[in-house]
């Protein structure tokens, strides 16, 4: 009996190892099955973004061929709308990729810039003006880099058909895999393309160029190149050695718009866990940005001697020539935003802000980058039309307060020279820009005057 019990218990736990195996294996075949069955759909899904993302590339180069032969304004903004409506959705496929290499971050920039400069151009075509010869140059260089883009992606996708390329080995290690499945692509590839967007990204000065003032030198950033003890002198004597606590170094930031060596310092009889913060750029030791927070007790300075106080400041440290413009108080501080005077034109680009306490007039806080990104001497002589002509371009029932000139940016990173014209409507405060040179109007602001500051949107 004891035998016959024991081999029954050695039989069913037989089967329980044999069960357990079966089970194993159908969850394994269902857990594969179902890895497959996701890894098809993934595959799908980024083949359909490969085959739209050409499409719409090849829609490009075709309206872009066609906008190099228009004749009529009219015609002329409509194909090039299109470019920028099919360059946008163009940019959405291709960020569906599973690949963020070099060559594809650089392959997004072109199709941005190509959806920009286009819309610019089509701006242009709206009120009426045809495209000059070097429009047209531009648009025809744009056209043959889309023809070698279009020309890039069908190789890519007939390898990818032909099992020369799969997504598997594009998404294990992306830039690896991707720089070495280029070399297999056709003569114009991807790395081709970033060698030519080299010359590309310099053809057009006046274009719709979303990098177009960061590609360039920093006009503001003069000097010659400084090591970090002396950025950490320069930031001593900015603040004050008499003030410093204690100084500690950041180091070498070299991700940002502008290269700078970075400090945090504790200031004497100050809050140790609000250290005050300052960068100097690497180029000509400029301060880029300083920061500081204290408890401001009471505000015993009126707006008009705190912008007394930010522009002797500037002029202090060699900044000459600086209009207040707009501001913003809030608990006790007052941030203000200086911009260049030339002339009696006012350089809205070269903006400088500070930060000033308004119990004492001390300078808590400075960022500069726009000085330093833009500032120059402009040529200011490209008025064609008189300040009534400009005039006559504004709605009748504008009550004109102020006016004067001002270079504004645009949208593009561009500069205009325009009229600016400070006016009321039933109770609304604008400012209108007139181009100085074609009468066109660019822009309306509406100022907001609040309790706490003057501000525009």
């Amino acid at each position: 009996m004891n035998k016959y019990l024991k081999t029954m218990k050695k039989n069913y736990l037989y089967g329980i190892m044999i069960l357990l195996i079966i089970v194993s294996i159908v969850l394994g075949y269902f857990l594969y099955k179902q890895k497959q069955e996701y890894t098809t759909a993934t595959h799908n899904q980024y083949n359909l973004a490969l085959y739209e993302l050409i499409d719409y590339v090849q829609d490009v180069e075709n309206y872009l061929a066609k906008s190099t032969i228009t004749s009529t304004p009219e015609h002329g903004a409509e194909t090039l709308s299109k470019v920028w409506r099919e360059a946008n959705l163009a940019q959405v496929y291709l960020a569906q990729l599973p690949v963020s290499s070099t060559e594809l971050a650089n392959t997004a920039k072109f199709l941005n810039q190509v959806s920009e400069y286009s819309y610019s151009l089509s701006r242009k075509n709206i009120y009426n003006e045809k495209l000059t010869q070097e429009d047209l140059d531009n648009l025809k260089k744009l056209h043959d880099y889309s023809q070698d883009l279009k020309n890039t992606l069908d190789q890519l996708s007939t390898d990818m058909n032909e099992g020369r390329i799969s997504w598997d080995e594009l998404t294990k290690n992306t830039d690896v895999a991707f720089a070495q499945q280029v070399d297999n692509l056709s003569a114009e590839t991807f790395k081709n393309l970033d060698e030519n967007f080299g010359e590309y990204a310099g053809l057009i000065y006046d274009g719709a160029f979303s990098e177009h003032m960061e590609s360039v030198e920093k006009k503001g950033l003069t000097g010659e190149e400084i090591d970090e003890e002396r950025a950490k002198q320069i930031a001593k004597e900015f603040i004050g050695e008499d003030k410093i606590a204690e100084l500690n170094s950041n180091g070498l930031i070299e991700n940002g718009d502008i290269q700078v060596f970075d400090f945090s310092i504790k200031i004497k009889d100050g809050d140790d866990n609000n250290p005050l913060t300052i960068s100097i750029s690497k180029i000509g030791g400029h301060i880029v940005n300083m920061n500081y927070n204290r408890q401001i007790n009471a505000e015993v300075l009126s707006q008009e001697e705190a912008n007394n106080i930010g522009k002797e400041f500037l002029q202090s440290r060699g900044i000459e020539n600086m209009k207040e413009t707009y501001y913003l108080k809030e608990s006790g501080i007052v941030t203000i935003n200086y911009a260049y005077e030339q002339d009696g034109v006012v350089v809205y680009p070269d903006l400088i802000k500070l930060k000033i306490a308004l119990d004492n007039g001390e300078v808590l806080g400075m960022e500069t980058s726009g000085y330093l990104n833009n500032h120059t001497v402009r040529d200011i002589s490209k008025v064609k039309i008189s300040k009534e002509e400009a005039k006559a371009n504004l709605n009748k029932n504008l009550e004109i307060t102020s006016e004067g000139l001002a270079i504004i940016p645009t949208e593009w990173k561009t500069e205009i020279l325009c009229y600016e014209f400070k006016g009321k409507i039933n109770d609304t405060d604008f400012l209108v820009y007139i181009n100085a040179e074609t009468g066109r109007e660019e822009n309306i602001l509406v100022i907001i005057d609040t309790p706490n500051g003057i501000l525009t949107q």
